[in-house]
């Protein structure tokens, strides 16, 4: 049997259920529908909720910030169809990497899994760098002024995301079930937070603030032409803020607060009965958040003009309430903040490890990194790895300036996973799926072109330095993947990965 030297050869969808079976290298199935809802709302409920959205309307959107936000739902919602059918059929460890090695080939499914890494990678630094800044916060808040940083020798380290990094790689290592338990504590704390900051502040709205609903559209002279999204700079159009170019530039950064619904889809090797349960916990997880996040948006634009948060250096909800004089509100949204941040971690590394391992299996990453311990069923090795490349990052670098490459990374996978599905479907009939995207092709090519226009709307920084991450995705592949890929070489076992 000849070797396979096509850069799109693919993995067949038996071919990743058997190596899932592989004692050195499987996953205990441990999670519930449950445990994924808890999951895909505690990626998605973070900081976020509180900031994400005072922002876009601020320098955005005006009150339309809440039809920005209704527009990065349902784009969302398309593709996480998409990835339920995939997750339901293809239930192994990977997501939107290993239905990519199934439906377009290897190179493709190198390329969506290198965008997984940096969006999981950035994520999770990002979101230990903020959980650093907001626990000194809120220990500011209730008289406690602690520093930020320590110096080890000429270096200084932001203490808190390496401790936070240390504590959930730990519990990342020990078990899935356990780490799950542990973060629907933090979810269900953060949840009730969200809905108490909810109902206080509609005691605070006033209707005028909703007018105009649509702010008319204005220069935005501080922007550069690489601060506005790539659209405009290639068709020579001057920055600009509110109107419809910027309810559309509004959605394409909100659309940060639905990261992560793709993370969910990585634990599918990992969860009980995945034809049932992963469709259901992706989507039940999304309307929770959807509600959330619109509620927030229209509580926080009815309390106070978005003139007024556009005023502020950083608006947020916290400063919606101080606005209006409600100062103590502050104090519940601090706590809020650091409870939501720390189950968004736990989720992002968990996911950047699926990713990893699920590459690393098939040979294109290093596979002795896809070894899991007889006695935690976890990827050991792997996971404290992966938390000690993270803490490093977010401890020592000023990672938070890369924040839209988190949105970049994962837009791209949701157009690839989009566009799979009418693929798959044609290829491979015969597949058992625990769900369908209705509609389809329609469906799934318009969730592509959608996620597509949300990249568009991105900033042109944003695109040089993905073009930049591409580039060196693409050396790597080939310097070291494509001759290690277990599907390059027949005489290794596709399940061990063992010469025969």
């Amino acid at each position: 049997m000849a070797a396979d030297t096509s850069i799109f050869r693919r993995k067949s969808a038996e071919d990743s259920m058997e190596e899932s079976l592989d004692p050195e290298r499987a996953l205990r199935r441990t999670l519930t529908t449950w445990d994924l809802i808890v999951l895909g709302v505690a990626v998605a409920v973070g900081a976020g909720i509180f900031s994400v959205g005072a922002t876009a309307a601020a320098n955005y959107a005006g009150p339309a910030v809440i039809v920005s936000f209704i527009i990065a739902s349902i784009v969302c919602g398309l593709a996480i169809m998409c990835y339920a059918e995939f997750a339901s059929t293809l239930p192994v460890a990977g997501s939107a990497y290993t239905f990519s090695y199934a439906t377009m080939g290897e190179f493709v499914a190198w390329i969506i899994g290198w965008d997984l890494i940096l969006e999981m990678l950035l994520g999770s630094a990002v979101i230990a760098k903020f959980w650093g800044v907001y626990l000194a916060d809120a220990l500011g808040l209730f008289g406690f002024e602690v520093p930020t940083t320590i110096a080890i020798g000429p270096v200084d380290v932001d203490w808190g995301p390496v401790v936070i990094v240390g504590v959930f790689t730990t519990l990342l290592v020990l078990g899935t079930k356990l780490s799950t338990r542990v973060n629907s504590i933090f979810t269900v704390i953060k949840v009730a937070i969200t809905i108490f900051v909810i109902v206080v502040g509609f005691f605070y709205v006033d209707k005028a603030n909703y007018s105009p609903f649509v702010p008319p559209s204005q220069p935005a002279p501080e922007r550069t032409s690489l601060e506005q999204p790539v659209f405009a700079f290639l068709f020579g159009l001057e920055p600009t803020s509110y109107g419809v170019i910027g309810i559309l530039a509004g959605a394409a950064l909100v659309f940060f607060a639905f990261i992560g619904f793709d993370v969910v889809a990585t634990t599918a090797e990992e969860t009980k009965d995945p034809q049932r349960t992963v469709p259901r916990g992706i989507l039940g997880g999304l309307a929770i958040v959807t509600v959330l996040y619109i509620l927030v948006t229209v509580v926080v634009t009815g309390m106070v003009s978005y003139t007024e948060l556009a005023a502020e250096d950083t608006p947020s909800l916290t400063t919606a309430f101080v606005l209006v004089g409600a100062d103590w509100a502050g104090r519940v949204i601090s706590v809020g903040v650091l409870v939501g941040l720390t189950s968004v971690l736990m989720v992002l590394l968990l996911g950047l490890t699926r990713i990893v391992f699920a590459m690393s299996r098939d040979g294109l990453l290093p596979r002795g990194a896809s070894r899991t311990s007889a006695k935690y069923g976890t990827p050991v090795r792997l996971q404290i790895g992966v938390g000690i490349v993270v803490a490093i990052i977010a401890g020592l670098s000023e990672v938070e300036l890369l924040e839209e490459m988190i949105n970049i990374g994962t837009l791209s996978a949701f157009v690839l996973v989009s566009f799979g599905i009418p693929i798959l479907r044609k290829r491979r009939p015969d597949l058992q799926r625990g769900f369908r995207v209705p509609w389809s092709p329609a469906l799934p090519i318009i969730a592509g072109v959608a996620c597509l226009w949300l990249m568009v709307n991105l900033t042109t920084l944003t695109w040089l330095r993905f073009l930049a991450w591409l580039v060196a995705g693409v050396v790597i592949y080939f310097a070291y993947s494509y001759r290690h890929s277990i599907a390059a070489n027949p005489h290794f076992d596709s399940r061990t990965g063992a010469r025969l």
